[in-house]
């Protein structure tokens, strides 16, 4: 199988030069650089129509994406030209929405958007842990709101939905088809007994612009909402998306690594009751076991002192556990998105072949860089080349 040159020195130009200088060099807060880039990211599509910047955005997808028809599939009516998505927590109001496919990537996930605009935590609230490539963050839902990020949205495709631009300049300069999924959250102000309403209110301001949407009930940086991950709290939000959700969007529920196996067989249990589309697994977590980094260097303090979920490398055997657990449970029957951990070629397949039909990534793409999509794909192929594979759906669930 052909490798592509310019993917592999990119890569090597981001690792040798360019994360040295964000990471040490120009020692500068995390969520800073984040911002920086997503501002950058965010013209780059509001400016799509501009000559220059369609010529960039074709440059990036020459570089970037790879299209090879064993890596499609159609997961719950959507069509996926790979299995590679973008997690939830970068692009948190949608302002890049239509950059990312540019990148490689086969979908990407909005959010986590609430109904209320909100701050989210006091920084700092994001730190990286080198030692462990790992990211340590308590964001706890900074997001300006529903409502503007289907205004966001709304500027960005209603043109395309009104006809007045082709359906293809939807991802434009990508690797299509490209679905967009939204993370719905629980806004902080609102009492834990109202989070039904809470989570109704956001879908129906943006079900008009998702392909899919996502329950999130397991960050752990909203004060009780892993609690709503519970039966009988998680029952009232289900029913009443459902009910609103007459346009038969695929449904689905984001849970954290840390419960035990009973209680994801009940949220299981919960999630065929309501007709979900499908599970994400898994969310940060809240465990310290195991890390080399000991002190986080900008607040001075232990890594077990500081709150907030851990994301990247640590999470990878417990995610990939639990993907395991939801496929056999299930027989199969329920999709999954694995997430936690994915730097690499085998990372990913390991997701795969545990049972997930698609994959996200966060952490390992600020580690490995923009090079990172394309990368895991060529790898993905080279293993369905050497297993005799001809698609990546016969490689769903094979080490099960």
């Amino acid at each position: 199988m052909l490798v592509n040159a310019d993917s592999i020195e990119a890569v090597n130009i981001y690792q040798s030069i360019v994360r040295p200088v964000l990471f040490t060099g120009l020692k500068a807060d995390p969520e800073w650089l984040h911002q920086q880039t997503l501002s950058a990211l965010g013209w780059l599509d509001q400016t799509h129509r501009q000559p220059a910047v369609h010529w960039l955005q074709a440059q990036l997808a020459a570089t970037y994406c790879l299209t090879d028809d064993r890596l499609a599939q159609s997961v719950w009516g959507l069509s996926f030209s790979n299995p590679i998505g973008l997690a939830a927590g970068f692009d948190k109001d949608g302002v890049a929405s239509g950059v990312w496919s540019s990148f490689g990537f086969g979908f990407a996930e909005l959010g986590t958007v609430t109904f209320s605009a909100q701050p989210g935590n006091p920084p700092p609230r994001l730190f990286r842990l080198p030692l462990d490539h790992a990211a340590l963050n308590r964001m706890g839902f900074n997001n300006q709101g529903a409502a503007m990020m289907a205004a966001v949205l709304q500027q960005r495709w209603g043109a395309v939905r009104r006809k007045e631009e082709p359906e293809a300049t939807r991802h434009q300069n990508s690797c299509l088809p490209f679905p967009i999924g939204i993370n719905l959250g629980k806004s902080k102000m609102t009492p834990l007994e109202e989070a039904a309403a809470d989570y109704v209110g956001s879908f129906q301001l943006l079900k008009d612009w998702g392909d899919y949407f996502v329950v999130n009930v397991s960050s752990p940086n909203t004060p009780g909402l892993r609690s709503l991950q519970a039966a009988d709290q998680l029952n009232p939000i289900l029913a009443a998306l459902q009910a609103e959700n007459t346009g038969q969007k695929p449904l689905l529920i984001k849970i954290a690594p840390d419960l035990e196996w009973d209680a994801i067989a009940s949220i299981l249990e919960t999630a065929q009751k309501h007709k979900l589309a499908g599970i994400i697994a898994t969310n940060t977590t809240i465990r310290r076991e195991g890390l080399s980094t000991k002190v986080i260097a900008s607040t001075g303090k232990a890594v077990q002192e500081e709150a907030g979920g851990i994301s990247g490398a640590p999470l990878r055997q417990r995610s990939t556990e639990v993907i395991r657990f939801i496929w056999k449970e299930t027989h199969g029957q329920l999709p999954i998105v694995g997430v936690g951990g994915i730097f690499t070629p085998d990372d990913a397949w390991e997701k795969i072949t545990a049972g997930a039909s698609l994959v996200q990534v966060y952490t390992g793409w600020i580690y490995e860089g923009p090079g990172m999509v394309r990368r895991l794909l060529e790898g993905v192929l080279q293993k369905l080349d050497e297993r005799g594979l001809t698609s990546l759906s016969q490689a769903i669930g094979l080490n099960e």
